[in-house]
């Protein structure tokens, strides 16, 4: 028999496995960093700056989905690990460019290990990940269009 209220139950919800899934996968990604002495929002910002090289904190911002108050602490602390710089752009004095150190780029060479270790704890087959991955962006998309 079913009742009215059986969409409010847990098995029947997209959003109780998503925040499980985010919280667990955030959580190994911790264990797995702490070996970089990286949280896993620090560990995101490095794979940008690995990625683009150097960038403004506002593109870098925008690109993370993170707002300022979250990123200048976040930015500090890696500036204090030796990392990253921070310095003021030479065409426009309010924006904040950040670069890589050398120690910086070096740490890359470390963390390439930090998706295969991901791999393993989540299981997926390549085609599944790339699959879960892709849907998940879809998810996305269409929150930000609402």
């Amino acid at each position: 028999m079913n009742s009215e209220y059986d969409v409010l139950k847990l098995k029947n919800q997209l959003c109780f496995p998503l925040y499980l899934c985010a919280k667990e996968v955030t959580h190994r990604y911790g264990d797995i960093l702490a070996e970089l002495d990286l949280t896993y929002t620090q560990y995101v910002v490095m794979m940008y700056l690995w990625e683009v090289g150097e960038g403004s904190v506002k593109a870098m911002g925008e690109a993370l989905m993170l707002d300022p108050s979250t990123l200048t602490p976040l930015l500090k602390k890696l500036e204090s690990k030796g990392y990253i710089t921070r310095t003021r752009s030479e065409t426009d004095e309010r924006s904040l460019m950040i670069r890589l150190t050398e120690d910086g780029a070096q740490l890359k060479d470390k963390a390439v290990i930090v998706p295969q270790k991901m791999k393993q704890c989540i299981g997926l087959t390549d085609s599944e990940g790339e699959d879960l991955c892709r849907l998940l962006m879809k998810v996305l998309a269409n929150i930000e269009k609402e």
